[in-house]
């Protein structure tokens, strides 16, 4: 099964780490991805850029709207994602939380679904 891993970071205590430890959380990340690759876990992955380059859209009555930033406000702001294939939720869980930046942020688990249901967006199906 598939599973998109969201990952939650804190911009500012990111932004505080030295040249030094940037590079080493930089690198071991690097890392884990060629591993997860290797290990046939690894689907996709991206970082996202700075949550002050957002925009949030929204259609209401018709009517388009456009506002700066992310939808809430909060310190940890979605960083980036990867996709990874797993054999059930634990596995998952566990590939996520060696996820490097899970330990200054949080990474969101998530089954992808196969198809966008006919019955119901989120409701089990009857």
């Amino acid at each position: 099964m598939k599973y998109i891993c969201l990952a939650y970071e804190d911009e500012a205590i990111l932004d505080a780490l030295s040249s030094e430890e940037w590079a080493a959380l930089r690198e071991e990340t690097l890392e884990y991805v060629e591993a997860l690759t290797r290990s046939g876990h690894h689907q996709a992955s991206a970082p996202l850029e700075s949550v002050r380059t957002a925009t949030t859209v929204r259609v209401r009555n018709g009517r388009l709207s456009a506002t700066d930033g992310p939808y809430t406000e909060t310190k940890e702001t979605l960083g980036g994602f990867f996709i990874i294939e797993a054999r059930d939720l634990n596995e998952a869980i566990q590939i996520a939380g060696r996820w490097p930046s899970a330990r200054f942020g949080s990474i969101e688990v998530r089954p992808l679904a196969d198809a966008l249901r006919a019955e119901s967006r989120y409701g089990a199906p009857s």
